[in-house]
């Protein structure tokens, strides 16, 4: 076997390993039929001191970390930050604008297991990331890094980009987090995506960018998905379509759907200049 090939089965046993019981079964049977041309996703929170100047962090994102991402193959990274909004929140939305968000979409779990080894090797990235990579402990980028792996949906198993957003348009995203009390609810609340809840997002506007399984990472069992729009009073008519739609309304009232989910929690967001979603 060759040593890059050694390398890559390595890395990739090492991943699969880690991840839970359950987590192992889903990625595994993915990975046994090639991922059925299913994309995996590492959603990253960077946590940052409140009130804390970004700036290292961006230039990092934008000039060193991001055209590596690409050189490797990995397209379209996303990069948010909280959206400014008014009033009170309601119950379940997350309100934190000292963290950045990166969505990393990953062609195979090899892709995420490999990419941090290969960016090592990368003299250009290496280059253009020195102040960040090597940034005293008087000065750091951020506080914490928060990952998660997450398997995309066979009811969309790629990343989606809307033209306002391939276009770089005015565009805001909602993502949103489901929480589940048991592993076999977890899955079911996936199969209800599967079974049409996907496609009538589509149907009503919603701009769907990804629906992901969380494979590691805290608060499992759940699953995210990112919702997006021109702005938010388009976003709350899409929402308005979908809550009356039928097939909605049907799936809902579908008792093997019941208590699928016992947390939602959601957050409203804008990308960074520099995002490619």
């Amino acid at each position: 076997m060759k040593r890059r090939d050694f390398l890559k089965t390595s890395l990739t046993a090492s991943t699969l390993t880690g991840l839970g019981t359950a987590s192992l079964g889903v990625a595994a049977a993915a990975e046994s039929t090639g991922g059925a041309g299913r994309d995996y996703y590492e959603l990253r929170a960077y946590r940052l001191k409140t009130g804390a100047n970004h700036d290292l962090l961006d230039n990092y994102l934008e000039k060193a970390a991001i055209p590596a991402w690409n050189r490797l193959g990995i397209r379209s990274v996303g990069v948010f930050v909280q959206q400014e909004r008014t009033g009170t929140p309601a119950a379940t939305e997350v309100r934190d604008s000292s963290s950045v968000l990166v969505l990393i979409p990953h062609p195979s779990v090899e892709s995420f297991a490999s990419a941090g080894f290969r960016l090592n090797q990368d003299a250009e990235y290496q280059k253009a990331g020195a102040e960040y990579l090597q940034t005293p402990k008087s000065n750091p980028a951020f506080e914490r890094i928060d990952s998660w792996l997450m398997l995309a949906f066979a009811g969309m198993p790629k990343l989606e980009l809307p033209t306002y957003s391939r276009e770089k348009k005015a565009r805001m995203f909602e993502i949103r987090t489901y929480e589940s009390y048991g592993e076999v609810k977890a899955q079911k609340k996936v199969d209800m995506f599967n079974s049409g809840e996907i496609e009538t997002m589509h149907e009503v506007g919603l701009g769907p960018i990804f629906f992901g399984q969380a494979l590691t990472g805290p608060n499992l069992p759940h699953l995210t998905y990112m919702l997006s729009a021109e702005d938010e009073e388009a976003h709350k008519k899409h929402w308005a379509a979908f809550g009356s739609h039928a097939v909605w309304n049907k799936l809902k009232n579908d008792p093997q759907y019941a208590d699928t989910v016992s947390k939602i929690y959601n957050r409203f967001l804008v990308p960074t200049s520099y995002s490619q979603i």
